[in-house]
């Protein structure tokens, strides 16, 4: 979608910008990340920027915003709402540049069920994907362009190596996740489970670094503690703090059981005191 002038803005916690190892850069996009919010990208953030950018007379010299991208759910398990996306949305417009949603975690978004719906993501972004992999699919995301891919889109994904011989398997499975509303259901149990994580953890008087209502869920631990955590435990190492502690990253799935949630918490029952 964009010319090789454009960079990709985004909130600094942005999963292009952090987890994906450069990748954007390295095939020929710079990503220029500006400050989040509960790992959000604030409209507060990115119409000054915007703004500033163009009326900079020197703004010749430099690399253009092309693309806003933003995730849904966020790298921190939390949602925009239908009246952050629209005010995202407007913005872009009116600086005609695209908005992309990265969906790869979509199914939980969905099953959180806060108001924000499918019919709205693809009335108020020009791109998204909906998640595949981490919802039970095999392999491959489902690309959404409300108003039509780009011209030769078949071409450069084709020149990008990302072109399925067997394009078919993908379909296949989405026609099953899309079929009986079983994608959001998919969803939703794996929410009502990252809850019951989550007031199980409260009710140990572990603290958690920020309030999500989706399947990702970010406990504070002492750094002793998670030595011990770690023999029996996998989760995702996600940010120091002071005092000798850190936040941490556990996130159920359209897999995720009852009984795995309550295992786990015996697990951290076993291994912290308050």
């Amino acid at each position: 979608m964009l010319k090789k002038i454009y960079c990709v803005v985004c909130a600094d916690s942005g999963h292009i910008n952090v987890h994906e190892a450069g990748a954007p850069e390295f095939t020929g996009h710079k990503v220029l990340p500006l400050p989040q919010r509960d790992g959000k990208l604030p409209a507060a953030e990115l119409r000054p920027y915007l703004s500033s950018f163009f009326a900079n007379p020197n703004h010749e010299h430099m690399v253009f915003p092309g693309m806003v991208y933003i995730s849904h759910p966020t790298e921190y398990g939390t949602l925009y709402t239908r009246e952050e996306l629209t005010e995202l949305s407007d913005i872009c417009k009116s600086f005609h540049i695209p908005l992309y949603m990265d969906g790869a975690r979509l199914a939980y978004a969905l099953g959180a069920d806060l108001g924000v719906g499918l019919a709205d993501i693809a009335g108020l972004c020009d791109v998204f994907y909906i998640g595949g992999t981490k919802c039970g699919a095999l392999c491959g995301e489902a690309l959404v362009f409300p108003g039509g891919a780009p011209e030769h889109f078949l071409t450069v994904v084709k020149q990008r190596g990302a072109l399925l011989a067997k394009g078919r398997l993908c379909g296949a499975q989405f026609d099953a996740l899309f079929t009986g509303g079983l994608y959001e259901e998919l969803g939703r149990q794996a929410v009502r489970e990252a809850l019951r994580l989550r007031e199980g953890l409260r009710g140990l008087g572990i603290p958690l670094y920020i309030e999500s209502p989706t399947n990702q869920q970010f406990p504070i631990l002492p750094d002793g503690a998670l030595r011990e955590l770690s023999q029996k435990v996998r989760y995702s190492y996600w940010e120091p703090l002071e005092r000798g502690r850190s936040v941490i990253r556990l996130a159920t799935s359209w897999a995720t059981r009852p009984e795995d949630v309550t295992e786990l918490l015996g697990v951290f029952s076993s291994i912290y005191k308050p």
